[in-house]
């Protein structure tokens, strides 16, 4: 009677291997969730910091619009934004991210400030006003844009 040895042909994996490649990939996955929660924790970030600068953008698309001078000789007499008729007038204000120029409640820049500082500097042998608008967004981060208003 010949007894054939089926060792050389059985293939699989034994017990020991697939406990070995279950814990190999139990590593993986959770080195790789650990990772995915740190960015999806971040995400959100540079969407906030864009939005700031656009926020400070707007506002200092509005201060260049004014004047360079105050037009009816009265500087700084403005009782509020929707009066400010020059640049000056802007100065050392901080304009809330709710508080649009036509009045309107916008709760999407709720938590977004901005401050603006305006200078008076030379450039090239010709007077202008810097103006830095430095905008705050809710989660702290400051992100200044600036310009200059010349008198033409």
């Amino acid at each position: 009677m010949c007894i054939e040895t089926r060792a050389g042909r059985e293939r699989g994996l034994t017990l020991v291997e697939l406990v070995m490649f279950i814990v190999i990939v139990g590593v993986g996955v959770v080195g790789i969730l650990a990772v995915m929660n740190q960015v999806v924790r971040s995400s959100a970030d540079p969407m906030i910091a864009k939005q700031a600068v656009a926020f400070a953008d707007a506002v200092l698309e509005e201060v260049l619009a004014k004047a360079y001078a105050d037009p009816d000789g009265a500087p700084n007499q403005e009782a509020n934004r929707s009066l400010w008729d020059d640049v000056t007038d802007y100065d050392g204000e901080t304009i809330q991210g709710t508080a649009l120029l036509t009045g309107a409640d916008t709760a999407l820049l709720n938590g977004y400030s901005a401050v603006v500082a305006v200078a008076d500097v030379t450039v090239s042998g010709t007077a202008m006003r810097r103006v830095t608008v430095t905008a705050t967004a809710p989660g702290g981060g400051s992100y200044a844009v600036g310009g200059y208003r010349a008198n033409y």
